[in-house]
Order: C-alpha cells, then sequence, then structure tokens
C-alpha cells in the first residue's frame, strides 16, 4: 500500500496528501514550487513509502463551538514526529504513517 495521495492540478502532480492519527484526517502537502492556498510548500524526498517533507507541517484548524486545535509534525522516512504543541493525544509521540 501507499501512505501518500497525489494531489494533481491540470494533469500535473503539485502536491500529496497523508492521513494524520492524530487529527483524524489528513493534511495536504503542496510541494515545491507549487504552493497551497495560502502560499505554502514543502520540499519531498520523492519516496512514496518513507515520505520525507520539510519544513515541519502545521495546521490550525476549529469546529463550531470548539476551542482550537493544534496539529504540528514533521514527517521523517514515513513517521509523524508529533510536537508537544499539539493539542490532540499523540503529542510529543512518533508514529508510522498509515497507509491509505
Amino acid at each position: 500500500m501507499t501512505k501518500l495521495l497525489p494531489i494533481e492540478e491540470n494533469g500535473q502532480t503539485v502536491g500529496y496528501f497523508f492521513d494524520c492519527p492524530g487529527c483524524q484526517g489528513g493534511h495536504a502537502v503542496h510541494i515545491s514550487p507549487h504552493k497551497n492556498g495560502i502560499g505554502a510548500s514543502w520540499t519531498f524526498n520523492g519516496d512514496m513509502e518513507k515520505p520525507t517533507f520539510s519544513p515541519s507541517i502545521l495546521s490550525r484548524y476549529t469546529f463550531t463551538n470548539q476551542p482550537m486545535q493544534v496539529c504540528h509534525s514533521f514527517v521523517v522516512d514515513g513517521k509523524i514526529q508529533f510536537l508537544n504543541d499539539c493539542t490532540h493525544s499523540l503529542a510529543g509521540q512518533i508514529v508510522d504513517i498509515p497507509d491509505l
């Protein structure tokens, strides 16, 4: 199985989506020189089974009537290194990226 799902625009891969067990959802990472909606992009090592993205991935989101949620991580060699500022239960832990 693969860890990543390509994100395509106009027939070109511009980034990748991966499942985040901390958020119970996913993250979309645009690969340089392509940028996401707020102008961010990451480098990618090209390995679909043991991906590495740089720099860190920071996601802030809110649900109705809930405090802001934070997911902040490094993805290195197919593992998600959750930083301590995450608001979910995997803060400070390292886990494998799950298969899609």
